[in-house]
């Protein structure tokens, strides 16, 4: 039958499916028949009550569900016959007035806008790229000595000094009253390394075991005990031991408690480098990776389906109550959310998704099975064992889809940046690891 689809607005769209009365009836009929043979009712044997008694109990129910049904069918084969794609729900509603025989519903609904991308040769995209040098090295083999240091107790006039680990009893007051949190004994802490509040550690740098000293000390304002948070409190401190930490040498030994194959100093330092270049790879991928996305949305004209937006933005808000319930806020999937809260990022999420996907359609950049082999064997990598990590990712269709959402997004971003004017620009080691990509 030939659809006939009015336009609203923009992308919302409007059509009159019939449904004949007669189609409907004999459908409600057969369930009403499958229903008798294993409906239970007092009074009666399994399968033995009367069709009028089945009808006057489950009548309305099923004829809702068959309307629903046929409803629904109607409206998805108008839909397919006009080569319409669908953006969300439907509202559906039935007309006060319908020809003989027939029921006539309006379906309002949105369609996926047209999405037109921009000359991506005019795009300029800044191409972050750093080099994984000697002092990365050193700074990574610093970090994995100190995850291995051991102590040793200094002599009993020794000073508390820059990397020792002191051990105290502390009190604190806040005009003459102790607070929760403020007292302890047999505390451990290492000096130097922002375990404490700077005062803290200003005031036991220099102190010797046995001695004791009090101190005044301000709370940042932001602190994340609330109570004590921008106050100014006074400590008494005690330490009773200091022990000097000891590295351990960077040699075989390290090396071969590391796990290392090539046990030598040189095998250790190439391991480093491999997988600090992995990391790096990583992160200058997601950096590269937002700012060609950045640039495909300022480069693509389309509107957006009302219906999308409000879905991501339901879904951010579930997301939102499903992280405050984990940590502990108390009915946190009652608390009223503001929808506008989300707006801005949920239209720049289906935004962008409807761009990437028009742009994946027009030059072919679907993942391809021998990709999302590779980047599966390159996430397995840096793991003990690769083979049972590729099988896990293979185990689950979830996982693997993934994997191929992110592997489309890299062609994605290949793509544009052999398209775009590339600014390379290069940072440094330090900078790139200081910043999540």
């Amino acid at each position: 039958m030939a659809v006939t689809v009015e336009t609203l607005e923009k992308l919302e769209r409007k059509m009159t499916l019939m449904l004949p009365v007669n189609v409907i009836q004999s459908e409600v009929d057969s369930r009403l028949k499958r229903l008798a043979r294993t409906v239970k009712m007092d009074g009666f044997r399994p399968g033995k009550v009367p069709m009028t008694v089945v009808a006057q109990r489950y009548g309305y129910s099923v004829h809702y569900e068959v309307m629903n049904d046929k409803v629904g069918e109607a409206f998805a084969q108008a839909a397919n016959e006009a080569k319409l794609r669908v953006a969300g729900q439907p509202k559906i509603t039935e007309k006060e007035e319908s020809p003989e025989g027939q029921l006539a519903f309006d379906a309002v609904f949105e369609v996926y806008p047209e999405v037109k991308i921009g000359d991506l040769a005019t795009a300029e995209v800044e191409k972050l790229g750093t080099e994984v040098t000697e002092a990365a090295i050193d700074k990574t083999l610093d970090i994995l000595r100190k995850q291995r240091r051991t102590f040793a107790q200094r002599a009993q006039d020794a000073a508390a000094q820059e990397g020792d680990r002191v051990t105290v009893d502390f009190e604190g007051k806040i005009d003459g009253e102790t607070f929760q949190g403020g007292k302890a004994e047999d505390f451990q802490f290492l000096v130097g390394e922002g375990q404490m509040l700077k005062e803290f550690e200003d005031a036991v740098r220099g102190m010797k075991a046995g001695e004791s000293k009090t101190f005044p000390l301000a709370f940042p304002a932001d602190y994340h005990g609330k109570d004590v948070a921008g106050k100014q409190a006074d400590f008494m401190v005690t330490v009773k031991k200091i022990e000097a930490a000891h590295l351990p040498e960077v040699n075989e030994a390290l090396a071969k408690s590391l796990g290392i194959a090539d046990a030598t100093v040189e095998g250790l330092r190439a391991d480093i480098k491999k997988n600090l270049e992995r990391e790096v790879k990583f992160r200058l991928l997601a950096k590269n990776k937002q700012a060609v996305m950045d640039a495909l949305v300022a480069k693509a004209e389309l509107d957006l389906p009302k219906s999308s937006v409000q879905a991501e933005v339901d879904r951010m808000i579930e997301g939102a109550r499903a992280d405050l319930k984990q940590r502990g806020v108390k009915d946190a999937d009652k608390l009223p959310v503001p929808d506008d809260m989300f707006r801005p990022q949920a239209e720049r999420r289906v935004r962008l998704g409807l761009v990437v996907a028009e742009l994946v359609r027009i030059n072919n950049l679907h993942a391809k099975p021998e990709q999302v082999k590779a980047h599966v064997e390159e996430l397995a990598a840096s793991y003990e064992k690769p083979t049972d990590v590729v099988r896990w990712y293979y185990s689950d269709n979830r996982r693997l889809a993934e994997v191929e959402a992110i592997v489309i997004e890299n062609n994605v971003t290949d793509f544009v940046l052999k398209q775009a004017k590339v600014v390379d620009k290069n940072v440094s080691f330090d900078d790139l690891m200081g910043q999540q990509g």
